[in-house]
């Protein structure tokens, strides 16, 4: 297959080009990135040394180019990770991700339709379906549960989801969407909490958790996530919507302690900060359908999992250096977290 990646250069579609490309030397992967903030050219290193990759800088919401690239390149497939991602700042400013998100993916889908790709799968995340209290039992969604996002950023993700569906409704695309829990690993913006938390003890600097760290998700490290993709795009059913869940739930407070133990730091590093606006208290997903009717289960423990992202971030100190020294971050964090 030639498959299109969109957002390939940034944390999740890098990691699944760093693993697909040389897993399926039979296939040709073109990455389409935009490189925004959250995408960076080091992420992919090395990848062009590979005869079945190729780079094209550009943008989703650009109709014109992204017409021309599915003219020239004729995609068999796309896997479509390009989303602004950040919860915190679709509260301040809600147009990029109603922008990239939901328009963008139109812009794709379209692209699609016009030029007869066979499959389209859309990496969602778990967020759409909204979250429970903290005091409330856990009723686990699943794949058809009701949408009720809470924040502009799961809004868009969810409106995004819509798009693609009402698309394989045509019946020219195959389309499949995944909607997956919290991800962790190498290449990680350092906005998120794993990283950041990361950055801000190595600089032996205070960590914000927002109210009393008890907020909970679910974790699952990011090759295995990449590995379900890679299972759904090849085996998946058109039509059909997968939950992904890392089977690793766990507060905010009790990653944020892990990390610390882990990096031999103290504990009085933690500063509680005021809580996000309508700060969602749990999600809580069913993923039983994609290992009935895919064989997907995570293989990667939290425990292993975190070493393994710890590990690779203090031997990739300069990679989270050179962020930290951008003024778009550095004026980010001064603002958000005061």
């Amino acid at each position: 297959m030639k498959i299109l990646v969109t957002g390939g250069a940034g944390f999740i579609g890098g990691n699944f080009l760093r693993i697909m490309v040389p897993l399926h030397p039979e296939d040709t992967f073109v990455c389409f990135d935009a490189l925004t903030y959250a995408g960076h050219r080091a992420t992919i290193d090395g990848l062009e040394d590979y005869p079945n990759f190729r780079f094209v800088q550009g943008d989703i919401r650009d109709g014109e180019a992204v017409d021309a690239l599915f003219a020239q390149e004729h995609f068999d497939a796309v896997v479509h990770f390009a989303a602004e991602t950040h919860v915190d700042r679709s509260q301040k400013d809600a147009n990029p991700f109603w922008e990239t998100n939901y328009r963008g993916t139109c812009v794709l889908l379209s692209a699609a339709y016009l030029h007869r790709v066979k499959r389209f799968h859309h990496v969602s995340t778990d967020e759409v379906y909204g979250g429970q209290s903290l005091d409330e039992d856990d009723h686990p969604c699943d794949e058809g549960a009701v949408l009720h996002p809470t924040n502009p950023y799961a809004a868009s993700k969810a409106a995004s989801d819509l798009a693609v569906l009402s698309y394989g409704q045509a019946g020219n695309i195959a389309v499949t969407i995944s909607r997956c829990t919290n991800n962790y690993g190498p290449y990680q913006h350092p906005e998120k909490l794993i990283p950041l938390c990361f950055s801000l003890a190595k600089q032996d600097k205070e960590i914000p958790i927002y109210g009393q760290g008890l907020n909970r998700r679910d974790w699952i490290y990011v090759e295995d996530h990449c590995r379900a993709i890679d299972k759904i795009l090849r085996q998946g059913k058109s039509g059909e919507i997968y939950n992904i869940s890392g089977h690793a739930s766990l507060t905010n407070l009790e990653v944020v302690q892990r990390i610390l133990g882990l990096l031999g730091k103290p504990l009085d590093r933690i500063a509680f900060v005021a809580d996000r606006p309508n700060h969602d208290g749990k999600y809580v997903i069913a993923d039983r359908k994609i290992e009935s009717e895919l064989g997907f289960v995570p293989s990667v423990a939290f425990e292993e999992g975190l070493e393994k992202t710890i590990r690779w971030y203090l031997d990739h100190e300069g990679w989270l250096q050179s962020i930290w020294e951008e003024e778009e971050y550095r004026s980010w964090m001064k603002d958000h977290y005061r």
